[in-house]
């Protein structure tokens, strides 16, 4: 049969677009493709974000009824791709807000359907000192909450900013193991 190749979709949760959370999922990005795994990038970028206000209209569609922001792109970008890993800056000792009221509208928005069962994640956290793995918690509650399986390290995936090489060594093992779950 034809190998038809895999994609992973690289979720950068911080406003900023070539900051600490970029460098930790490019880290990921290098070990996927030595691979042979296909990337690709969802910038949540520095525009405004809803949070999530209740309505339901999500229930009949799978998307949410406002269009303004990024919620359904990036909706369409992890039903589109074979793995999820999302990436996130350390606020406060958890995730990017903005980057939590997103994920709140997608997750919501499939909650009722299997859409994403069974495909694999990832969550990566960026800090300066700590906060790592309560953001990694909060965001693999999403995952475990649809039925999809979270793909571990050799420690958790956390990386410091500047200069981190054992946080690299576990940010390439995550990219490592990831492309091994998908090759199965």
């Amino acid at each position: 049969g034809v190998n038809m190749s895999k994609k992973v979709l690289l979720v950068n949760g911080s406003p900023h677009q070539n900051g600490n959370t970029k460098k930790a999922l490019t880290v990921v990005e290098e070990a996927l493709k030595s691979k042979r795994i296909d990337t690709f990038y969802f910038e949540l970028g520095k525009n405004p974000v809803r949070g999530c206000v209740g309505c339901n209209s999500c229930v009949k569609n799978q998307r949410c009824v406002f269009k303004d922001d990024k919620c359904n792109e990036l909706l369409e970008n992890m039903l589109e791709a074979d793995g999820i890993i999302i990436g996130s800056p350390v606020y406060f000792a958890g995730p990017n807000g903005a980057l939590l009221s997103l994920l709140d509208r997608v997750f919501y928005a499939l909650k009722d359907v299997t859409f994403l069962k069974g495909k694999p994640a990832a969550s990566v956290a960026c800090c300066w000192r700590e906060g790592g793995t309560p953001t990694i918690d909060r965001l693999n509650k999403y995952f475990t909450y649809s039925q999809m399986p979270v793909i571990s390290s050799c420690y958790w995936n956390v990386r410091l900013d500047g200069n981190d090489d054992f946080g690299d060594k576990v940010l390439n093992q995550l990219g490592l193991n990831m492309a091994e779950y998908l090759e199965k």
